[in-house]
């Protein structure tokens, strides 16, 4: 694997440019006052409510802030953090059908797949964040968990860095390199009859009906509806996928009063769905397949049904104060028959297994809490004090056959169907595997001085993280075999600093939190002399310094920061027949974040940054991975796009996009590695009119080049690129 300094060569262009855009634009903000001054009372008056979304940038594809949990809508420059937001103006440009076809934008995230599933996992920082742990108007567990539709979505926002404070402790436990929370669509108040249909080059086909409209006094109440399908082949051989989505959401805008309540439905079916890639017995990573090569056999599929839903309740108690309270839910059905791919070997010979597993969940998800302003002295203050509350309980069963039919990645074979050699639960009627309770209090304050050019911000979350585990029975629940009931108090650290009109620099502490480990009874044939011993949840920490730049058009930012993350432990033989487990073993992630974002000429809209990141493993076992890079994180995420209005040619647009990612290991020892991958897309669209009525037609192509890859190394398997795809579409407000 080439080194990570000759690595970076190639990019010490884009890294000069960046750095000069964020060099002038700071010198520029020392002479552009008046220009300014009109963006700030503009952005002022478009967030007249404490629940407005921030507004955009000039373009419309990305915001000038986002919700970050306990402190509600925030404005990017006033925060010490990183973060992104995406608009449903770059969804419909990019034909993003689910939410990980959103964040191929952002040079901070790269994505996997879960292992035999159709899960997406999105890697922030080089962590992976599961689709189970994404917010939903700041509210964890009431999402779909594998595959998120766009279509009834206004925004997607992406936390960099582990955000414990910023929304308590996720489901699972993941997150500790950022967090992604959706806002759902709002009636505007301009009325709103939307048709769009979609075909791709496979034949799959879509329609998506959008209706909203505003009705009472001053237009008080909304309603928005979204109703979509598709259904079709993909690029991949011989995958099928079919997508059914549902979703109303309701509001009411009162004078003090704020109300809104969101309830979907949305099925996804996946048959043939390729899946990751096991290594095996493994010594060197083989040559990716043909990019449309699908080693899953045709009997596999999974079957997601998702029914959601949240309210959402926010009350001015006078101009400095604000209460709120929400709630959600959701029930989840899946089945599915699953298939896992290990290799054999170098050559691409693997074995194939397969499975049948129902999962069922119910979650019950709620917070409230109070926002609040007032002056001591000449000092501002913000405060904002918090509680959540989590509820989730898991229903499973599984019959796994573990015959391993010989196959190839290369020349795959079509193996037989799973009939099933190794069951537990009842299949018909799953049982209960698991329950999980956190519960969180939060208090902050933000302090302003010198006309609140420099900020700030302190706070602390109190989190209890209750988790249950059942054994599987062949009726009914089974017998509890695990309890883990612990509490732990996190502190965020924030400063920004204004020194003029358009820039902020920025640093914060802030750390993220997941289920501290259980030591196992035996390791290895080892017993263990301290097994079933519970310890603290674990506690992640972040160092980050930066600086943003707001030129009112468009924005960069800049930002390093530092990641530790302890694992779980591992267990140190005493004897022949004993081991004692210790909690021991560390992942420091460091990197360089660049970005830059918006309208900086007229016509021409760029999303682009550039992410270096250096791993390190600490206090391995018996030090044999010391200094070692991490599985999975790739030493550099570069992201160039660009969307480019035709001079001459009214309502014609041309755009295009570069991913390129960095080599990455396979393995903690560091022998197994995937080299650097690039992928290019490109599309059109035209914007015009027929009897009064908007039309746009749009065209994109993903993977132009058909190039095949490894796209990650994500928990020790192998996930392969998407191949080409074309999508058409066409869109028309009646």
């Amino acid at each position: 694997m080439p080194a990570p300094a000759r690595l970076a060569v190639p990019f010490r262009p884009t890294l000069l440019a960046l750095l000069c855009s964020l060099t002038v634009t700071a010198h520029a903000a020392e002479g552009d006052t008046k220009a300014l001054v009109l963006d700030d009372v503009n952005v002022n008056a478009q967030a007249p409510t404490p629940d407005a979304l921030p507004p955009v940038y000039a373009g419309g594809q990305v915001a000038r802030g986002g919700q970050l949990g306990v402190l509600g809508n925030q404005d990017m420059m006033d925060v010490p953090f990183s973060a992104a937001s995406y608009t449903e103006q770059l969804i419909q440009d990019q034909q993003a059908e689910n939410v990980a076809d959103v964040l191929l934008n952002d040079s901070s995230v790269r994505q996997a797949s879960g292992f035999s599933n159709q899960a997406q996992v999105f890697m922030i920082r080089g962590l992976p964040l599961n689709g189970d742990d994404i917010s939903y108007n700041g509210l964890y567990g009431v999402l779909p968990r594998q595959i998120i539709s766009t279509d009834a979505l206004e925004r997607v926002e992406v936390f960099k860095g582990p955000n414990a404070f910023i929304n308590g402790v996720t489901p699972t436990g993941s997150g500790i390199g950022g967090g992604v929370n959706l806002q759902p669509k709002r009636a505007g108040d301009v009325p709103l009859r939307r048709y769009t249909t979609d075909i791709n080059s496979e034949g799959r086909i879509g329609h998506h009906f959008d209706i909203s409209q505003r009705f009472g006094e001053d237009n008080r109440f909304g309603a928005r509806i979204n109703l979509s399908q598709r259904e079709g082949d993909t690029g991949i051989d011989h995958e099928n996928q079919r997508s059914k989505l549902f979703a109303i959401g309701l509001d009411y805008r009162g004078d003090a009063l704020r109300l809104s309540g969101d309830f979907a439905y949305q099925k996804e079916r996946v048959n043939g769905g390729r899946s990751s890639v096991n290594l095996g017995t493994a010594t060197h990573i083989p040559d990716a397949p043909s990019a449309d090569t699908n080693y899953a056999p045709k009997w596999g599929y999974t079957d997601i049904e998702d029914t959601f839903g949240m309210l959402r309740a926010e009350y001015d108690l006078n101009d400095n104060w604000t209460a709120y309270a929400a709630g959600g839910a959701k029930h989840t059905r899946e089945v599915g028959r699953y298939n896992s791919t290990t290799l054999v070997g170098n050559s691409g010979a693997s074995f194939t297994t397969g499975s049948f597993v129902p999962h069922d969940e119910d979650n019950t998800s709620v917070m409230a809490g109070l926002n609040g302003k007032f002056n001591t002295g000449a000092i501002s203050h913000k405060v904002n004090f918090g509680l959540t509350g989590i509820w989730a309980e898991q229903r499973s069963a599984y019959d796994f056959d573990l015959t391993q039919y010989a196959n190839n990645i290369y020349h795959p074979v079509q193996t037989p169907s799973p009939v099933g050699n190794f069951a537990g639960g009842d299949l018909n009627d799953p049982g209960i595997v698991g329950k999980t309770f956190n519960r969180s209090i939060a208090i902050s304050d933000t302090l302003g001085f010198f006309d609140d050019r420099l900020l700030v911000t302190a706070g602390l979350r109190r989190q209890q993280l209750v988790v249950q585990g059942y054994n599987y029975a062949s009726w009914g629940s089974g017998d509890r075999k695990s309890s883990y009931d612990e509490s732990i108090t996190t502190p965020v650290y924030g400063v920004v600093f204004k020194p003029w009109e358009h820039v902020s620099f920025y640093a914060n502490h802030i750390e993220g939190l997941a289920q501290g480990p259980t030591s196992p009874t035996s390791s290895g044939g080892f017993r263990v002399t301290n097994g079933n011993e519970v310890y603290a949840p674990a506690r992640s920490k972040q160092t980050e310094v930066g600086v943003k730049v707001d030129m009112g058009t468009y924005g960069a930012s800049l930002g390093v920061y530092r990641i530790e993350q302890p694992s779980d432990g591992y267990c140190n033989i005493d004897s022949a027949t004993t081991c004692t487990y210790v909690r021991e073993g560390e992942q420091v992630n460091k990197g360089v974040e660049m970005n830059v974002f918006g309208e900086p000429i007229q016509g021409l809209r760029l999303i682009s940054g550039l992410t270096l990141m250096d791993t390190e493993l600490k206090n391995t076992l018996n030090g044999a991975n010391n200094g070692n890079r991490a599985i999975g994180v790739p030493t550099f995420q570069f992201n160039a796009g660009a969307d480019w209005d035709v001079p001459g040619l009214q309502g014609v647009a041309l755009n295009a996009r570069m991913l390129r990612t960095g080599g990455q290991y396979a393995d903690a020892a560091n022998n197994l590695s995937l080299p650097t991958w690039n992928r290019f897309d490109a599309g059109a669209r035209y914007a015009f009119k027929v009897s009064e009525k908007d039309v746009t037609v749009r065209l994109g192509v993903e993977n132009l080049a058909n190039k095949k890859y490894w796209e990650s190394a994500q928990g020790g398997y192998l996930t392969q690129g998407e191949p080409r795809v074309a999508k058409l579409s066409g869109t028309i407000d009646f």
